[in-house]
């Protein structure tokens, strides 16, 4: 029999004290974790690094890149390191929202008796891989928009929980855009990171075929557990900022907007909106998570420069006259971050 996904109640919330010991052990298992990965996913290091980030930060991630290389594969395996329930669903333009979430369905008890459940969806796992999710129709692609946020499925008035941890990864083919649907600004914003896998060096790619066309396979082991990567989450919160390093964050934030005082001419002319609120809160957390990975206990500005390009690419927005004009939206942050972030060391703003 189908289990039935538990039913939302009250949220239950624990606290527990942290010790350096306890710090220690589940930094070496992060470590361990990036190493079970790369053994299997030659060359994409950064990517890795993107994924645990994204998973210890509990956000979800939409990963740009042509076929073949090695998105699913990626996934897998980062599951089978994590210790996490995998499902893949493949949007195509037929797929309908009780495709994901699930639906009431009429069945038979054992006396016999017709009976109506609730059948789940391929939704309820802990790491969802959802493959071209532009291929979808809106309608369905906005089904994943409570899961994403709130953890929770609502199907016949009635609110169901996901298992945790939960964590969604969605790929979009940037090379092929007949038949697909642009994903509104809205639900993009809700993705964590914006990860783009490249294709590979000649290196990489020799070493990706020695690797892969021999007689045995790398196996990944697994190293984590769900329950150690909800500690970890918990532990990436705890991560401390200082208040210098977080209000240069808000300061960086508010220089994307076109109709701040603060903003440069550049994004005054060709910014058509920029980072909101939850990309701001996107970069603190992710810079957490990256100090964490790093070994370390601290925000520096060092960790805000390393991830502000994954989660903020998709989250400015260029106009017309910017598109026109031929600007990339990656310089326009890259401009912003000399001026703002690695101007740190002489203590003035560059103007």
């Amino acid at each position: 029999m189908t289990e039935v996904p538990e039913r939302v109640s009250g949220r239950q919330t624990e606290d527990a004290g942290v010790t350096v010991a306890a710090i220690e052990r589940e930094l070496e298992s992060l470590s361990r974790a990036h190493a079970e990965v790369a053994g299997v996913m030659v060359g994409q290091d950064e990517a890795i690094r993107q994924l645990l980030i994204g998973l210890l930060s509990g956000g979800h991630i939409l990963v740009e890149g042509a076929p073949g290389l090695g998105k699913t594969l990626l996934v897998r395996t980062l599951g089978t390191v994590c210790g996490l329930k995998f499902s893949r669903i493949q949007f195509t333009p037929d797929l309908m929202p009780a495709d994901i979430t699930g639906t009431i369905a009429l069945l038979h008890d054992e006396n016999g008796e017709a009976v109506t459940r609730f059948q789940p969806g391929p939704v309820f796992t802990q790491m969802l891989l959802t493959d071209e999710i532009n291929r979808a129709t809106p309608k369905t692609q906005s089904a994943l928009l409570e899961a994403m946020q709130e953890g929770t499925v609502t199907v016949a008035g009635q609110e169901y929980r996901l298992p945790t941890p939960f964590f969604v990864l969605a790929t979009q083919n940037p090379i092929e855009m007949e038949g697909t649907y642009l994903l509104p600004e809205a639900q993009i914003d809700r993705f964590f990171f914006k990860v783009t896998i490249a294709f590979p060096s000649f290196d990489v790619l020799d070493g990706i075929l020695e690797r892969t066309t021999g007689a045995q396979a790398a196996e990944p082991e697994q190293v984590l557990t769900p329950e150690q990567i909800l500690r970890l989450q918990e532990l990436t919160r705890q991560v401390p900022i200082a208040a210098s390093v977080r209000q240069r964050v808000a300061r960086f934030v508010m220089a994307t907007q076109p109709l701040s005082d603060t903003a440069p001419d550049e994004v005054k002319r060709f910014v058509r909106f920029g980072v909101s609120p939850r990309g701001a809160q996107v970069l603190v957390l992710a810079a957490k998570a990256n100090a964490l990975l790093e070994g370390r206990y601290n925000v520096s500005f060092e960790d805000i420069r390393t991830v502000a390009m994954p989660a903020l690419r998709h989250r400015v927005q260029l106009n017309f006259e910017g598109e026109a004009e031929g600007i990339e939206v990656e310089d326009v942050i890259t401009r912003l971050l000399r001026r703002l972030i690695d101007a740190k060391s002489s203590g003035v703003e560059r103007r």
